[in-house]
């Protein structure tokens, strides 16, 4: 299976691509909806205002053709309504398809009640207002010329409706009523629709931005990914050849009989073995091993081996491990995954070198590994809480500090992870990583 390490840049521009593509289709799938509510809107609004001018006003209406257009538009609404159910994304040309619609049935009601002479022609502006929201440039602008020349045609050709334009009549006149009614329509509908409108298209920018900052940090991990990876290789051969001169001193007549001094070279001979195991798992990361990829272990005994191996490398007075995983199982684990955990491990101990605290336990869900990490240190600053997993948010003071934190962060969220920090009630802080089991298990 596939490990966290340097990451590639071609999968990062395609994953990139892939969550954008994936925010526009979230918010065209929410725009489709708005229209669908509108047009049922429009529907019942419709049925309304045919009722009371037929039989209140008393305006002699074809009625079987009027209806017979609110239920052309009812059935369309309903196969838009199962279109948006498959959750696929919504092409900008159904948004101008389903407007144009709107805008046809809108022409043929015009038609048969009186043409441009009808107060409600101005509802055309609705439509383009909407289409200026949703569409693309040269759709909305195709939008206009079809709504234009609607209007256009319905100046000729429409049946006639007894309906004068008194103005000294004011409100009494149903031309007038009908007109303060179009306006009233227009206007709450602009703003209600456009301000849901403007909230579906602010949630895509803010998706988009998330992805753009999480691009940033993987092309970031990606050059410290790259420098550690040349600096690696360039401190092979020196290490190496140390290590050499170590062990000619070891083999010397005169330092073998010196015990402090044979004491000091073998201190030294395990440093240097150090410096290589870490160069060879910066290598491993990178994909460059030197040395055995990833092993097959098991839960357990991975977090049997980390402790002891930090334990054994660094200097804490108290240092409290817990392994509450339970039944065990069957997983690969390699230098990444250790180094993620030694990071946060190291954070700890700079800020508590008294005392550190490991726990791992298996989810409620029972799908996750958790490792929490615990000190008796300061506690993590809210501006650190606030921006946690960016690079250079560091409470020492430390240039090109911070980045043990940013690193675990990256490696959880690439085998599908997180990473939370917070300070507990009872002072210090706390550290948790929560990994899918199903990520590192044997495939």
């Amino acid at each position: 299976m596939t490990r966290p390490g340097i990451p590639d840049a071609a999968p990062q521009q395609a994953r990139l691509a892939s969550k954008a593509r994936s925010a526009d289709a979230a918010a065209g799938l929410k725009n489709l909806h708005q229209l669908i509510q509108l047009r049922w809107l429009a529907v019942v609004g419709q049925v309304f205002t045919i009722e009371v001018a037929h039989y209140s006003l008393q305006l002699p209406l074809p009625l079987p053709e009027m209806l017979l257009v609110v239920g052309c538009l009812a059935l369309f609404n309903a196969a838009s309504l199962l279109r948006w159910r498959t959750g696929h994304a919504v092409q900008p040309v159904e948004l101008l398809l389903a407007l144009l619609v709107d805008v046809g049935g809108l022409t043929v009601q015009l038609y048969l009640s009186g043409g441009v002479g009808n107060p409600f022609a101005f509802l055309y502006l609705l439509q383009i207002t909407l289409g200026a929201a949703l569409l693309r440039s040269s759709h909305v602008w195709a939008m206009v010329a079809v709504a234009t020349a609607c209007m256009a045609l319905l100046t000729r050709h429409h049946l006639p409706m007894p309906l004068e334009p008194d103005f000294s009549r004011g409100l009494a006149s149903p031309y007038v009523l009908g007109l303060l009614v179009c306006f009233v329509l227009n206007a709450a509908l602009v703003v209600f629709f456009m301000n849901r409108i403007g909230r579906n298209l602010r949630q895509r920018d803010v998706r988009l931005a998330a992805i753009r900052q999480r691009a940033a940090e993987e092309e970031h991990v990606l050059r410290m990914g790259l420098l550690a990876s040349g600096a690696a290789h360039e401190l092979g051969t020196p290490l190496s050849t140390l290590a050499v001169i170590l062990g000619d001193w070891r083999r010397d007549p005169t330092l073998v009989q010196d015990p402090v001094l044979l004491h000091e070279v073998a201190e030294m001979q395990a440093q240097v073995q150090r410096c290589k195991t870490i160069v060879s798992g910066i290598l491993l990361s990178a994909g460059e091993a030197r040395g055995e990829a990833s092993a097959q272990t098991t839960v357990c005994r991975f977090l049997d081996t980390l402790v002891q191996r930090w334990r054994a490398t660094r200097s804490v007075q108290d240092f409290a491990y817990d392994n509450r995983f339970g039944a065990d199982g069957p997983m690969v684990a390699d230098t990444t995954l250790e180094q993620m955990v030694f990071n946060v491990l190291d954070n700890a101990r700079e800020a508590s070198p008294q005392w550190v605290g490991l726990r791992a336990e298996r989810s409620a869900d029972g799908h996750s590994l958790v490792i929490s990490v615990r000190d008796r240190g300061p506690g993590f600053t809210p501006a650190m809480l606030a921006q946690l997993g960016t690079p250079y948010q560091s409470s020492k003071g430390r240039a090109g500090g911070g980045l043990g934190l940013f690193l675990a962060v990256n490696v959880a969220r690439t085998l599908g992870g997180s990473v939370q920090a917070e300070n507990p009630p009872d002072g210090g802080a706390r550290v948790t990583i929560r990994l899918p089991l199903s990520a590192l298990a044997l495939e």
